[in-house]
């Protein structure tokens, strides 16, 4: 189990990770945004050695239990969370359609204001919260946990029938989700 503070420290081991965006502003209310955090986890699995073993991704933050084959699950994850979000930003900037995009805009400003690792905007806050899966029972009690997140916010009835999530997954292994799972 990860000691002395949120750290990924053996980097061997499945993690169970939360992205949350700053102010729990409800970005992934859009398409759009969802598809680039989703297009860029791909990418990442594709070609940072990422594995996603479990998801969810709410409106405002993610759910991941991930680790990465090259053992620098950490880098993947910061390279995961510096490109989204300046894709996402960007995608708010030249969305003519978005009506919160200056309500957005501004409390993402403010936020990069107040951490010298920001220039104009932060997206994300940088604490991923780490947990390292250390043994079968918690792992599956932070699987339980993702997929039913979206049941308890009263989204769907059922883990299963929410999109954005590895729940339907592991309901059904011959369909497949919006992400390759690595099954635990």
């Amino acid at each position: 189990m990860s000691t002395g503070g949120y750290k990924i420290r053996n980097k061997k081991e499945i993690h169970f990770l939360t992205l949350t965006v700053v102010q729990w502003v409800d970005v992934f209310t859009r398409k759009d945004y969802r598809d680039i955090f989703i297009d860029s986890v791909k990418y990442c699995q594709e070609n940072k050695t990422l594995l996603i073993h479990g998801w969810c991704l709410m409106s405002n933050h993610v759910h991941l239990m991930s680790s990465a084959t090259n053992n620098d699950l950490s880098g993947v994850i910061r390279d995961l969370k510096k490109f989204t979000s300046k894709e996402i930003i960007d995608a708010i900037i030249k969305n003519e359609h978005e009506s919160r995009k200056e309500w957005m805009l501004s409390i993402f400003a403010r936020q990069a204001s107040k951490n010298s690792h920001n220039v104009h905007h932060q997206f994300w806050i940088q604490d991923n919260q780490p947990k390292e899966c250390y043994s079968p029972e918690f792992t599956i009690q932070k699987l339980n946990y993702i997929h039913n997140n979206p049941v308890e916010a009263g989204i769907v009835d059922k883990p299963e029938d929410y999109v954005c999530s590895s729940a339907r997954d592991y309901h059904d292994k011959r369909k497949y989700g919006l992400l390759k799972i690595d099954f635990i």
